[in-house]
């Protein structure tokens, strides 16, 4: 029997390649995105279906969801739609702050609420959340962007005790960096000339060839998400990348003190205060 996956955030990057790779799998693929009027390839594939989302609009999201429940069950929710804000948090606006947290957190929620119902009455499903690296260690300057993604890391491990006992499967794939457009289409800089220079030396550890070898592509990753999505057991959070996976490891191995002063040196340049 075909299964279905429902995706949010499907025109570019990381939801356009897992689009593509579960349609190549055989699934049923509903592809959402504020705009899909202006979408030219994923039209054309087999299997996939583009709707309408933007994850900000609850009346939205009911009648998206109800769309893609008219077609059938959803087995997968992949909740994949954001965005970045970096910089400093003293120059970030209100306008700032409320998007971010809006798009990237209860978004999130919003449309998991949408499609629990079906999925508990059923008794099986599961619910894959695109968080980040950034939301089980942190770098300088992404303190709201943490904010939303720690938030979605622990609101999904809390979640997967809840959804357990109706066959519903709660998943995380944090991704270190990806070879995509991500910076310049995805992130909205916060400054203050206060922290003009601290900001440069981060944003220049961040783009050191070095450390951007080590990125993944979006289709790399999209194999995390299948491999999350069709997993079984109880396991939650999936590392994605040689980078992500060494940051995560170094942090579990050196403890959080060592770790932030190593992170501290790299993207700061100063040493940790005595």
């Amino acid at each position: 029997m075909t299964k279905t996956i429902f995706i949010t955030g499907s025109s570019t990057g990381l939801g356009r390649a897992t689009a593509l790779l579960f349609a190549s799998k055989g699934w049923t693929v509903i592809a959402t995105m504020r705009n899909p009027t202006s979408e030219t390839e994923l039209t054309k594939v087999v299997g996939i279906t583009v709707l309408p989302l933007d994850v900000t609009d609850p009346a939205q999201i009911a009648e998206t969801a109800k769309a893609a429940l008219a077609l059938g069950p959803i087995d997968v929710l992949f909740n994949n739609a954001g965005y970045g804000l970096a910089g400093a948090f003293e120059g970030a606006t209100d306008d700032q702050l409320t998007a971010q947290l809006d798009t990237n957190l209860l978004g999130v929620m919003r449309v998991t609420q949408a499609f629990l119902p079906s999925m508990r009455e059923r008794g099986q499903g599961a619910i894959v959340t695109t968080t980040s690296i950034g939301g089980l260690i942190t770098f300088p300057f992404n303190s709201v962007y943490h904010a939303a993604k720690w938030g979605l890391e622990g609101w999904s491990e809390g979640l997967a005790f809840e959804l357990e006992p109706f066959g519903i499967r709660v998943k995380t794939v944090a991704p270190g960096g990806m070879a995509t457009d991500f910076a310049s289409r995805s992130l909205v800089l916060s400054m203050h000339p206060a922290y003009a220079a601290s900001i440069a030396k981060t944003m220049g550890a961040f783009s050191d060839p070095v450390r951007r070898s080590q990125s993944s592509t979006a289709e790399q990753v999209a194999e995390v998400v299948y491999a999350a999505a069709t997993d079984e057991t109880d396991h939650v959070t999936f590392v994605a990348g040689a980078d992500a996976k060494a940051d995560y490891g170094q942090r579990l191995a050196l403890g959080i003190d060592a770790f932030r002063a190593g992170i501290r040196t790299l993207f700061m340049g100063t040493p940790p205060a005595a």
